[in-house]
């Protein structure tokens, strides 16, 4: 797999962006000319031009407190999703184990089997019946979208949306509103933060163990490259966050600040979620700061998704950071 460091990313703080090149990465993945200023796109990781993956050896190989064995091509193979753990979950519905080809992919292979998602999607464990059903009609009737149009994750999602039945919906929302959400983001304040490179449409921390200045940025990435490669939900990350930002986002997200509205007023007062209404605590940083970006950006709509459109009128991108680094420190 090539190493591409994150110089393809914008970089604040004593960090020059290599604009050039940033502007035809943007371009090249459909971010429209006056959002490449706006849209932070250390929260949207493409592979850039000359990514590979690395070949498959054909070895099988395990993860840690699993029998399982997997190659590198079974793990790459979006009809499928290792099992590393089957003890810890319902049997699998067939749609969420190996999809349908040709367009609706495994849901585990993304989500994963236990439904712990990662930077680069969502994690579904636990969310509520309805809310999943809702937004996959959402992503089919083309009410959400996204700010980068080509990215990879959010397009096999739509296409999977568009192609799934109604009962194959069903089944999956079943099997993840039936899972529990666990706790696996560790939070660290910090100035610095690794040099990174794209995985995938993830980052993960460079070789060698270099530093950058993280400015006003979150970069997540796996404790452990390699099992989160194999898609194995016990897969950990760090998170790392400006200094001061939990503190700035616990006061946005408790009282509003006088910018938004608290945001227990929908989500409940631990945060996790009432009724119809998704859980927030715990989640991916790096996703959050997407959601709550493309509400302000325009491209996520819906039912019930309208209303957060408002709530995040007033908010900047930094606001949206504090808010991300504040819900991952809280318990699932």
């Amino acid at each position: 797999m090539s190493r591409v460091r994150s110089a393809w990313f914008v970089r604040v703080d004593k960090v020059i962006a290599p604009i050039i090149a940033l502007t035809a990465i943007a371009s090249a993945f459909g971010v429209c000319a006056q959002d490449r200023e706006t849209t932070p796109l250390w929260a949207y990781p493409v592979n850039p031009p000359e990514f590979k993956l690395k070949p498959d050896d054909g070895v099988a190989r395990g993860v840690p407190g699993s029998s399982a064995s997997y190659t590198i091509t079974q793990t790459r193979d979006r009809f499928l999703a290792p099992d590393w753990h089957p003890q810890e979950h319902s049997t699998m519905p067939e749609v969420v184990s190996q999809g349908r080809k040709p367009d609706v992919s495994a849901c585990g292979y993304c989500h994963r089997a236990s439904g712990t998602g990662g930077p680069d999607n969502a994690g579904l464990a636990g969310l509520p019946f309805a809310y999943i059903v809702r937004q996959m009609q959402d992503y089919k009737s083309g009410a959400r979208s996204t700010a980068v149009s080509k990215r990879a994750p959010t397009t096999l999602m739509i296409t999977s949306a568009k192609s799934a039945t109604d009962a194959e919906v069903e089944a999956a929302a079943t099997y993840f509103s039936s899972l529990k959400q666990v706790a696996r983001i560790r939070v660290q304040e910090s100035a610095t933060a690794p040099q990174t490179f794209v995985a995938g449409w993830f980052l993960a921390a460079s070789p060698g163990g270099a530093i950058e200045p993280l400015g006003q940025r979150i970069i997540e990435v796996p404790e452990d490259l390699d099992q989160f490669e194999a898609r194995d939900s016990h897969a950990r990350f760090i998170a790392y966050v400006p200094e001061g930002s939990v503190a700035q986002g616990k006061s946005l997200v408790r009282t509003g600040a006088g910018k938004t509205v608290p945001c227990a007023t929908c989500h409940g007062g631990n945060l996790k979620g009432i009724d119809d209404i998704p859980p927030i605590a715990g989640r991916s940083p790096t996703y959050v700061v997407r959601q709550l970006f493309e509400f302000k950006a325009d491209p996520r709509h819906g039912i019930k998704a309208d209303q957060m459109i408002g709530t995040v009128a007033n908010l900047t991108t930094d606001d949206m950071i504090a808010i991300a680094a504040y819900l991952t420190t809280q318990e699932p």
